[in-house]
């Protein structure tokens, strides 16, 4: 039972609404909900207050280790998960339903935006895209689509989510639209919609968008056979936009406080969205640059290289002697970083090193990170000796904004290398956590190694398992049982963590254990039954 399930199931026999709880140990009602729903967890002093309340120990409540997470946070979502509309291009994701996607944001916002209804309201709607083949297919179907409704779209053409975010920030845009598969193989893409605030779209209206995808016009109130489309001059525009990314890279390079003539920087970019934009960056703020990953050819996107393969990087580093290197992933909104001895440097220790460069300014409010379940317990353990608290969400970098911003923390981000730094940016950024690192290098005359080894980072070893149905194998009472046999295993010397991905057909286990060999024994016992269970995809 996860620590939510128990805190339902506490405050039902307890008889209080969630409203009573939340007055009782003074947060908010949405806190609890989240709580209850594994969105996030309780801060340490919760935890007391909860155990108080309900008469437990703090074992009771926390240790039981075994958790099962779901990535998603609207487990009722049909097309959209945690990241957006995601799926292989022309088979879970058409260029009709992106038209389609294309054809409710034009309506949506030239009728319902601000009240404007019927006054000649002309949205204007942002656009990005990677370096996938498919992007290009996507994005002419969207623009259609937006236009078609009645909408303006400005197209940014190859960029990164991050700039996206920032220009429909900045630009004051109605929304953004990213065509992006993150991190995955180049014949998967996705659809991310970014509010106007730059942050990713809220769940209501991401629920009309597949109402009208499923052809349900009446969710959206609308008694029509279809959307009406614009005519004669209310028909949208197309604008280039390049001028938008532009202005992106320029902001990115006034970040920056220091010159980093001395700094020999390796980049990888995935064959992706950051191939001309980080070198720009880089190099205009005097860093000596090698790169790899740069020459997209709309399929070889993430392949061999990027974050996801950061083995690259590391012996690019080592071979060329560089002073330290950054990974980005295809949409470069994630960086992994490696310190000059080749050595990876991941999320969490970049939420550690970027954790104590803001405690030390005064600027870590409330001197609390946001990290998620998946970080390694060793951060948790080096976090609490900087006198640094650390609060943990379910995966996945929406569910670290939320919290960030509920809690007014400025801090946060996850181990695959989402890192947010709200001061800067809504979303994880890769290239401004590059920039921040850099800074903190240049500032303490140091290397990353050595900003890095205060933390003793634990065993840690995942699988994943590419499946048919992600929620049936997870429900499959062999592959439960395999889970407490493992648990019984490690007993309170580590963890295991099984949850599904939010974004690919794909679970995750996750070991952490007093040796790597356990790690990988323990993983590998869970991973076999799923197997033999016929889960697996072929």
């Amino acid at each position: 039972m996860t620590i939510g399930q128990k805190i339902a199931l506490l405050r039902a026999n307890s008889g209080l609404s969630q409203e009573q709880l939340a007055d009782k140990i003074a947060v908010s009602r949405q806190s609890v909900s989240k709580w209850e729903m594994d969105q996030s967890l309780p801060q340490i002093d919760k935890v007391l207050q909860l155990c108080e309340l309900f008469k437990i120990s703090t074992d009771e409540l926390l240790h039981d280790k075994i958790s099962i997470c779901n990535d998603s946070e609207a487990k009722g979502n049909k097309y959209f998960g945690t990241d957006g509309f995601r799926g292989e291009a022309n088979l879970n994701l058409t260029s009709m339903q992106a038209y389609k996607v294309g054809r409710f944001l034009g309506w949506y916002y030239s009728s319902t935006l601000s009240g404007q209804t019927n006054t000649g309201y002309r949205p204007r709607i942002v656009i990005g895209k990677d370096t996938r083949r498919s992007s290009y297919m996507l994005e002419y179907s969207i623009v259609a689509g937006i236009t078609a409704s009645g909408a303006d779209a400005y197209m940014l053409h190859v960029t990164t989510t991050p700039s996206v975010s920032y220009v429909t920030r900045q630009d004051e845009f109605d929304c953004g639209i990213m065509i992006t598969a993150s991190h995955n193989p180049f014949y998967d893409n996705g659809i991310k919609v970014i509010n106007r605030y730059g942050e990713k779209l809220d769940d209501t209206t991401t629920a009309l968008i597949e109402a009208y995808l499923d052809g349900n016009l009446n969710a959206l109130g609308f008694s029509g056979s279809d959307l009406p489309l614009a005519h004669r001059e209310r028909i949208g525009c197309i604008v280039d936009y390049v001028a938008g990314r532009n202005r992106y890279v320029g902001y990115l390079i006034s970040l920056a406080s220091h010159s980093y003539k001395n700094l020999k920087i390796g980049l990888d970019c995935a064959n992706g969205a950051s191939w001309s934009i980080a070198n720009a960056v880089f190099g205009a703020l005097g860093a000596q640059t090698t790169v790899i990953g740069a020459e997209p050819d709309g399929l070889n996107v993430n392949n061999n290289c990027g974050s996801t393969h950061i083995e690259n990087l590391c012996r690019l580093v080592k071979e060329k002697h560089l002073d330290l290197g950054f990974a980005f992933d295809g949409d470069a909104d994630r960086c992994i970083a490696v310190d000059e001895n080749g050595n990876i440097v991941d999320g969490d220790l970049i939420l550690y090193i970027l954790g104590k460069r803001l405690k030390n300014r005064g600027i870590l409010n409330d001197n609390t990170i946001v990290a998620t379940i998946m970080s390694n317990s060793g951060l948790l353990a080096s976090l609490e000796k900087e006198g640094i608290k650390c609060v943990q969400t379910t995966v996945g970098d929406r569910f670290v904004y939320e919290c960030m911003q509920q809690n007014d923390y400025c801090l946060g981000g996850e181990q695959s290398g989402h890192i947010i730094l709200k001061k800067y940016a809504t979303t994880g950024d890769g290239l401004l956590t590059a920039i921040m690192i850099a800074e903190e290098l240049c500032e303490n005359k140091t290397t990353l190694s050595a900003l890095a080894e205060p933390v003793k980072l634990y065993p840690q070893f995942m699988i994943n398992v590419r499946v048919k149905d992600k929620q049936a194998a997870l429900n499959d009472e062999a592959v439960l049982a395999a889970l407490a046999d493992v648990e019984k295993l490690i007993n309170t010397k580590g963890r295991v963590l099984l949850r599904q991905s939010g974004t690919e057909p794909v679970i995750r286990i996750m070991v952490e254990a007093e040796t790597e060999e356990l790690c990988k024994e323990y993983a590998n016992q869970i991973a076999n039954v799923v197997i033999e269970r016929g889960h697996k995809v072929d």
